[in-house]
């Protein structure tokens, strides 16, 4: 797909490993930015504690999911850590054909795979500043066991060597140095 006529929204798709902090640049990016839509991906997985459904994650039951994805409701879909993650077709859409910049936050092949059916999507990597930053976060989280966080952190450290795919890489040192970053991505890409 071409690029969007000037004065279209963009898609920015915003990735990294669990716990880089990529959520909560994207949450500081928003509050500077309101106007830009939050694409909410759907999931399968359970909710956790203090997540809202339709805020957080649509969470849907498999079969649901399932059948949307055969539909083809999904802009891109995966399996990850056992459960279907995937990302609504029409809300993405709509925001874009309304001029409204779009931001998906999604998973490495997620991202690779809307950037197969869009190029014109603009990929952004947050990357920890280290694998121990990284552990230490997931351990402040309190939701994974420890088997689940050895998995993660391995898998961590071969999504980093995936972050040469992207348009842009941020490292997540300093909260606010790493969203001033993503915000002037976001800025730079309307001249472009």
């Amino acid at each position: 797909m071409a690029a969007l006529a000037s004065g279209g929204g963009r898609l920015f798709v915003v990735s990294g490993p669990s716990g880089a902090g990529k959520g909560t640049v994207v949450g500081q990016v928003l509050e500077q930015r309101p106007d830009i839509f939050l694409s909410i991906s759907a999931t399968t997985r359970p909710m956790r504690r203090g997540e809202r459904n339709g805020i957080n994650y649509r969470f849907l039951p498999e079969r649901e999911f399932i059948s949307g994805r055969d539909r083809g409701d999904f802009l891109e879909s995966a399996e990850v850590y056992g459960h279907l993650y995937g990302t609504p077709r029409a809300p993405v859409e709509n925001a874009l054909k309304a001029g409204r910049d779009v931001i998906c936050e999604l998973d490495i092949q997620g991202a690779l795979a809307v950037k197969r059916s869009r190029p014109d999507a603009i990929l952004i990597f947050i990357e920890p500043s280290s694998l121990d930053e990284l552990s230490s976060r997931l351990r402040g989280r309190g939701t994974e066991d420890p088997d689940t966080m050895r998995t993660r952190v391995k898998a961590a450290y071969e999504e980093i060597k995936s972050s040469g795919q992207y348009d842009h890489i941020v490292i997540n040192d300093k909260l606010e140095d790493a969203v001033a970053e993503v915000l002037r991505i976001l800025e730079s890409s309307r001249k472009e």
